[in-house]
Parts: structure tokens; sequence; C-alpha cells
């Protein structure tokens, strides 16, 4: 079934679309998304967050080739977006809205899924190089083949940067802070028999990141190593002459992080930190009369966390057990309607149950949709939350309830397509520190006064509206813009969430021209925010302008070019944290 006749609300950012962006890092690509915002703490591969209409980075589910990748050792057990790059990412999907019925915890804002290239029957390679603004480096290679009953794909990458100074220049930040970075990703699909396969599947990030230290304290030499790992291993079973699919899989995700600071109180290593996730999965999809099927499945998942640092160690686990049903039919032409509903059990808070149902009518072939969706998401406390110092074993799972309803209409043949989308969301148990002397009784988690600890103690709600146009009148002529308003706001403070802007626009146009150059623009507009929940400091507003070009100077080779913010616009998405300037890069792309 197209995406744009299911009942959710989803952007695909595809190959062909990564390609002519020419985008570093995936959350470049993301920042096109309707409904969706973007902060980063510096240059590239620094802290980043992503905001699904208006909720918390941590309620956001990441995944690379479906496996969930977050981190169980940060504070809210998010993951950050800052050092993945998307040089080895193929397709990019977005899911708005609560998901947990099929993606369990964390999917409270929507889901972000990564695919890395698939096997492919016939041998293909590609390489990458580009250089650029303070001496930026980046080399890609990709390669895909088949051998008999198995089939490869797998790539590599290297980035390298000078950067600028994560500290912003306008406040005095001058001490460059660079990164480098080096990845790699395989797959290896085994055709056992007829219905019988097996998936193999791996992913590795390796960075060194200098780092700043936020106001008062500005440039130093501080910097963090970070080692990502993830592995899949899967069992495809289809039985009953094909209506019945079973997967059954084993994934691993482990996060490993060691800041230093060599001019510290204590110089040297000051954090060193662990998170693991193992999960066994297994679900399947029956076929139950043509239109209708019936996705169910079952999950064990155990999470550990350690954490060692001058201030002193910390180390929790926990286990996950689920299961798992949404009917997926057509009643008649033209609607298609799905529900589902989930269970948790948490071997600290106990159960927890959650329902999804979405449907999506077209009268005439996808030309007109309408579509609604009903969705609650959940999310369990950190396993930080739970084990610090901090902590606190009684904390309950954030929960939220949403509701979205859409419109697309096409029109000239399907040349011009226009969407809107309302949506509505609150969030309550919302997991917040807060210090001893703020708490009205006195609580076995309070030493002294100023000591705090985790608690669910806050409530949100977030609604907006989503408005995109699509149009390509001539095949060589494509243009798009997309609008968002998401008014998020704390209940219990009557405040704005930090870092939510309530307005963004993109709009960008391409032109394949007819001796073979294509050229491009994008537009960004996002508005002003608060920074944070504690005070009244606001993040300007503003406008960042790309330009691109690439030209084919044989079938196998292209050369390639972009000027990033090319009014050299002075902006923060975090407070004191600064942004690069106008920067320019260039590159070659050669299919082998």
């Amino acid at each position: 079934m197209p995406v744009s006749q299911v009942g959710l609300s989803v952007s695909i950012i595809d190959q062909e679309e990564l390609r002519r962006l020419q985008v570093v890092g995936v959350t470049e690509a993301l920042r096109t998304v309707p409904g969706l915002a973007t902060t980063r703490s510096g240059g590239t591969g620094t802290l980043s967050s992503v905001f699904i209409r208006g909720a918390s980075s941590d309620h956001t589910a990441a995944l690379i080739d479906g496996v969930k990748i977050n981190d169980p050792s940060s504070t809210a057990g998010g993951f950050d977006f800052g050092r993945l790059l998307a040089g080895n990412i193929e397709r990019i999907e977005v899911v708005r809205g609560p998901q947990s019925v099929l993606w369990g915890s964390q999917a409270i804002g929507g889901v972000v899924n990564m695919i890395t290239r698939k096997p492919e029957e016939e041998m293909q390679a590609q390489l990458q190089g580009e250089y650029g603004y303070r001496d930026t480096v980046e080399l890609v290679g990709n390669a895909a083949a088949s051998y008999g009953p198995v089939a490869l794909s797998g790539g590599a990458l290297y980035y390298r940067t000078d950067g600028i100074s994560a500290f912003s220049a306008q406040r005095g930040g001058s001490e460059k802070d660079g990164i480098e970075q080096y990845g790699a990703n395989a797959n290896m699909a085994i055709t056992v028999s007829d219905g019988l396969s097996v998936d193999l599947r791996g992913w590795y990030s390796h960075s060194d990141l200098d780092t700043d230290g936020g106001f008062p304290f500005g440039d130093n030499a501080s910097y963090n190593r970070t080692r990502e790992a993830v592995g899949y291993t899967g069992l495809n079973w289809s039985i009953l002459e094909g209506r019945l699919k079973n997967r059954f899989a084993y994934t691993i995700t482990d996060t490993k992080r060691r800041d230093y600071d060599p001019g510290g109180f204590v110089p040297g290593l000051q954090n060193d930190a662990l998170g693991r996730n193992e999960r066994a999965e297994y679900q399947g999809t029956l076929d139950i009369v043509e239109g209708w099927n019936l996705v169910f499945g079952a999950e064990k998942e155990w999470s550990r966390f350690r954490i060692n640092s001058v201030y002193g160690n910390n180390t929790g686990k926990a286990r996950l057990t689920s299961f798992y049903g949404q009917l997926n039919g057509s009643p008649f032409k033209g609607l298609s309607v799905a529900t589902g509903v989930r269970h948790d059990d948490h071997d600290r808070f106990g159960g927890y149950t959650t329902f999804a149902a979405n449907a999506a009518y077209t009268p005439n072939e996808g030309n007109t949709v309408v579509r609604a969706s009903y969705g609650e998401g959940f999310k369990t406390p950190s396993l930080y939350q739970l084990h610090s110092d901090y902590g606190n074993l009684a904390l309950r799972p954030e929960s939220a309830k949403s509701w979205d309803f859409g419109l697309v209409q096409k029109g000239l043949d399907g040349a011009v397509e226009i969407g809107a989308t309302w949506f509505h969301r609150k969030t309550r148990n919302l997991i917040d520190f807060v210090t001893c002397i703020d708490v009205n009784d006195p609580s076995p988690l309070c030493d002294y006064p100023f000591d705090g600890f985790y608690n669910n103690v806050a409530r949100a709600k977030a609604e907006g509206l989503e408005l995109e146009l699509k149009a390509r009148p001539v095949a060589a002529l494509t243009a798009q813009f997309n609008y968002s308003y998401v008014r998020s706001r704390d209940l219990t403070t009557d405040s704005d969430l930090a870092r939510r802007p309530r307005h963004k626009a993109y709009a960008s146009i391409d032109y394949d021209w007819p001796f073979g150059l294509s050229t491009g623009a994008s537009l960004t507009h996002v508005g002003s925010s608060r920074d944070n929940p504690f005070s009244t400091t606001q993040n300007s507003d503003y406008v960042i302008a790309d330009i691109r070009a690439a030209y084919p100077v044989t079938d196998r080779i292209e050369l390639y070019g972009r000027i990033e913010n090319l009014f050299d616009s002075d902006y923060e998405t975090v407070a004191n944290y600064g942004q690069p300037g106008r920067a320019g890069y260039a590159g070659v792309r050669v299919r082998l």
C-alpha cells in the first residue's frame, strides 16, 4: 500500500533526496520534515536533539535497520543524533505521532528509522570524496553483490573537520572544536531454502570529538570519545503456503562514552559510561483473507548501564517483556484501517497497556486521501533515573495520548500535491528532577535540603498544524514547501517547553538543465524558542539559505558542490553554543 494511503503521518527521505541535498548529518536531512525540529550544541558531531511535534527528543524512538539504538547510559535513555552521519544511509522513514504498539517504549513523539543499503543481485560499488570549510574531509564507500544464495552489502565512511568553537564565537569562543569519526556497516542475507532465510546486520561508529563548556566556562580542552555498535541476527520462516511469515531475531546495541578534561578539577577522565540493550524478538504476519492481515509478536529486552565518574559510580539493569498485535485491512475499496494493542511488563513498575487505531479513505485511487489516527505512547523511566544517586525506584512510565486528522489532495495528473494535518497530544507523568527544598512532604530520598531526585511531576500538551506542498510541473523542475505550527506547553508551569519553536518553514527548488547540470536551493526558517525551563532566555529566530549543484562528467563520475548558510547567518539553537557560518564544499562521486 502506498505510504500516502495509510492512516499515519509518514515522511520518507529516499536515496535520491539525500543525494540531491548533499547532507552530511542525518539531522540536516530531518530538518526538512514537517512537524520536526532539531537542535545542536555546536558544529557537526556535537549533542543533537530531534523533537517530533513538540515531544522531548528522548520521546523519539531512533532505529537503524529496524533496531532501536537508544543509549541506556544517558540521563533520560535517549539517542544523540549528533554523530549519525548520512553517508551510508539509503533511506530515512519518519512516522509522526505515538507508535508504541509496534515500537514500544520511547515512541511518544514518533519514530525515525534509518535504513542502510540492502544487498543487490548485481555487483555494484560507489565511492565519494568531499573537501571543504575548516579542512573538512569526508570519504564514503558502498558496495553490494550476491553469490548464489548469499547476498551482501556494506559500507564505510571517514569524516574529519577542524570545526568551529562549540562555545559561541558571539560570546568569545575562539578555540576550534573538531571531530574525527569513522564507521562501517554490513548486511548479509542467506537464502537457505524456499521460505527460509537468515539475515545478519552490523553497524559501527567511533568518534573523537572536541567539546566546550557552556557559559561561563567557555573554551576548554575537554573532549569525548564514543563508540557505538549495533548487531542483528534474524531467521525468517514462511509457512502455510506463504500465508504466515515468521521472524525470529536477536539484537544488541552497545554504547561506550568517555569524557576527558585535562584542565578539570580532577584532570583526565571525567566520565566513563557503558549502556547496553539486548533484545529477543518474534514477529508473525498472518494473511487471514484477501485484504486483511494480523501482525503479532513478543519481545524480551534486557538493559543495563554502568557509569564511573569523578563524582561517583552508578550501575543498574532492567527487564521488559512485551506482547502486541495489530490488525490491518480494507473493509471496502478505498478504505484502509488498522488497530492494535500492546502490553509491556517492566520488572520495576509492572504492566502498561497501549492502544492505537488509524484509518485512511480515498474515493479516487489516491488523488484525494482523508486520514485519521489515535495513538498511545509510553516511555519507561531510564536506568539513570531509576538507579543513579538521584534515582527513584518508584517512578512510573511517562505516557501520552494523541489524535491527528489529515487531508492530501493531488492535482494536474499528480504534478501537484498539497496536504494538511492537525494534531493534538497530551502527556502525563513526565519525569523531572526536583530538589528536596521544593518538596512539600519529607521524602526518604532526601538526605539534606539541597539534595534532589527524579519524580513524575509534570504534564504537557502539544497541538499544531502541518502544511505541505510538492510540485513537479515539468520533469526537470521539483519544488516543495512545508510549514509547521507546533505549540507545546508545560501544563505544570504554564510555559512553553524548552527549544520547541512554534513556527518552522522549509522550501526547496531544484532544476535539471538540458546539458546535465543540476542546481538547487533551500531556505529554512525557524522561529524563536525558550532555551530552558528555568529562565526566560530566548533563542532568536533565524533563516538559513543553502545552494547546491552537481554535474555528471561521465555516466560514472559526478562532480558536486554546495554552499551552506549562504548569507552567513549568526544563530544558536542552544543558548551559548554557536553554529557554522557560511561554508563551501566540493566533492566527487564515482560509480564503479
